[in-house]
């Protein structure tokens, strides 16, 4: 054998053994790694087949044996690319569906076939012999129309491979590029050697492209060891980065935009490339015509806060960032609350409002009149309860249904909204019956004010689908002794007093407590 011939068969022999050192080494770790192994040790498995294929057919000596050996090659050779090309794209983070990677796996399997079954229509090679000169185990080959159609599906698969990992190198943060290098010589040494293999320059009867494959597996064995190729990649950050919810902004020290990921362009359209360096105040005014509504250089260390901009709500989050060389910078984060605002605004509503009346329920006046009752106490001031409710409700449901009684209720409620001064407070306390505070009323204002909704309610009556439907109301009205003991529960039993006393007088009036109702504690 000759010394050149056993040159080729190391190299060749070389890239087998480090392709099925890699493809074990992948499997053992597989556990420790993610999805995309998977496709790293089916791109191996691929590459080892074709060296291995042709590192047998540098040994053959015999025509049938170079076939043999040549059809073993391209159980490997047509899947190499674009099994490399699907890694690299799930590498970046491309999905890959289903139909794409038929669609690219589609081809090498029918160039198997046309490989395989050649003899019957010499479509891939139309003449494949031994070397008239050189011999075995070097071959004559014409090639046919798909060998050409073969070479351009599998240039393309490498060029784009390429060409997308080129493309992520200027946003890869240094920890990552490393590894991004690696894999860009990976692929650019098989396209070089294939050119030159290509355009004639190699040596007669040789393939170069799987002696060469010994190096790029030499830098992926390096880039899984060394720089957890499989492990961890910019894909983490690609990943993770663009398809949070959360709208992300990365200013450096100088308050610069540095980088922002697909929800903060979602949330903010007019954000592009474009503003990426200019000062951050500058970006806000063009995205909102507005100024940033935090001081950046006040924060020490983080700030949440609230804005509010174009009709959503966002929680805004600050940390100042600190890297190793000293220079500072700030990570912004959007959080689209509005849907949340709105959602506690319905809750609050409903735990706190009569669904019918819109007006407070009974469990927003205690909470309420508990707390300005103890106000009203630390300011010597009086406080008043009015407590009433709709003179014979119960025969307006039976006459005319309860909807119009539901309605009935409303409109009451309404005349009394509409009466209502600052900071008096009013409720449905239960059924028919409605409730009112009042700060700062004595006795008698507290009286007058009831005798003034009763004669409201009384003069408006309730006019639906041509039906006149007369309401009148019955009044009890109770205020403070100025016992600092005395609860809201106690003024409300006083009311509750005079109120039947009202309603036994004859009903439509108002009663105040005294001390002849004989109320027992």
């Amino acid at each position: 054998m000759e010394p050149k011939l056993e040159a080729y068969i190391t190299l060749v022999c070389t890239s087998v053994v480090l392709n099925l050192s890699i493809l074990v080494y992948t499997y053992w770790k597989r556990h420790y790694y993610t999805n995309i192994a998977k496709l790293f040790m089916w791109y191996t498995l691929a590459s080892l087949i074709y060296c291995f294929g042709y590192a047998f057919s540098l040994t053959s000596t015999s025509l049938e044996q170079l076939r043999f050996w040549n059809i073993v090659q391209y159980v490997g050779l047509p899947f190499f690319p674009p099994l490399g090309l699907l890694f690299v794209m799930q590498y970046l983070g491309y999905k890959l569906e289903r139909k794409r990677t038929i669609a690219l796996l589609a081809f090498p399997f029918l160039t198997l076939i046309i490989n395989v079954t050649n003899e019957f229509h010499h479509f891939y090679y139309r003449v494949y012999d031994i070397h008239s000169v050189l011999g075995v185990p070097f071959s004559k080959i014409e090639h046919g129309t798909w060998f050409a159609v073969h070479n351009i599906y599998i240039f393309c698969c490498m060029f784009a491979a390429l060409l997308l990992l080129l493309s992520r190198w200027k946003e890869t943060v240094s920890v990552y590029k490393p590894q991004l290098l690696a894999l860009i010589c990976g692929q650019l040494l098989p396209i070089v050697t294939a050119f030159l293999l290509f355009i004639g320059v190699t040596p007669d009867g040789i393939d170069p492209v799987p002696m060469v494959i010994w190096f790029s597996s030499v830098l992926y064995l390096w880039s899984i060891t060394s720089s957890r190729m499989l492990s961890i990649m910019p894909i983490a950050k690609d990943t993770i980065f663009n398809n949070m919810s959360d709208g992300v902004i990365v200013l450096n020290g100088t308050y610069q935009l540095i980088e922002d990921n697909q929800a903060c362009k979602d949330m903010f359209s007019k954000l592009d490339r474009s503003m990426i360096g200019k000062p951050f105040d500058q970006v806000w005014y063009m995205l909102t015509g507005q100024s940033f509504p935090v001081q950046l250089d006040t924060i020490s260390d983080k700030l949440n806060t609230t804005i509010h901009q174009a009709g959503y709500i966002y929680q805004l989050r600050i940390s100042k960032l600190q890297q190793s060389n000293n220079n500072s910078g700030f990570l912004i984060i959007f959080t689209d609350i509005t849907e949340l605002h709105t959602l506690q605004q319905k809750l609050e509503h409903q735990a706190y409002y009569d669904e019918l009346t819109q007006i407070f329920n009974r469990r927003a006046f205690f909470q309420q009149s508990e707390q300005s009752l103890m106000k009203a106490k630390s300011n010597l001031s009086s406080y008043t309860i009015i407590l009433f409710d709709i003179d014979f409700f119960k025969q307006v449901n039976d006459t005319y249904g309860h909807q119009i009684g539901d309605q009935v209720l409303v409109h009451v409620a309404q005349i009394c909204k509409a009466e209502l001064r600052e900071h008096m407070l009013f409720a449905r306390y239960g059924g028919e019956e409605f409730v009112l505070a009042l700060t700062g009323f004595t006795l008698v204002e507290g009286e007058k004010f009831a005798n003034h909704l009763r004669f409201c309610i009384e003069q408006k009556p309730l006019v639906k689908n041509e039906q006149v439907v007369l309401v009148t109301s019955s009044f009890g009205v109770s205020v403070t002794t100025g016992a600092m003991d005395e609860t809201i529960y106690q003024l409300l039993r006083k009311a509750d007093e005079a109120l039947y006393a009202a309603k036994r007088a004859g009903r439509n009036q108002v009663q105040v407590f005294t001390e002849k109702f004989n109320f027992v504690e």
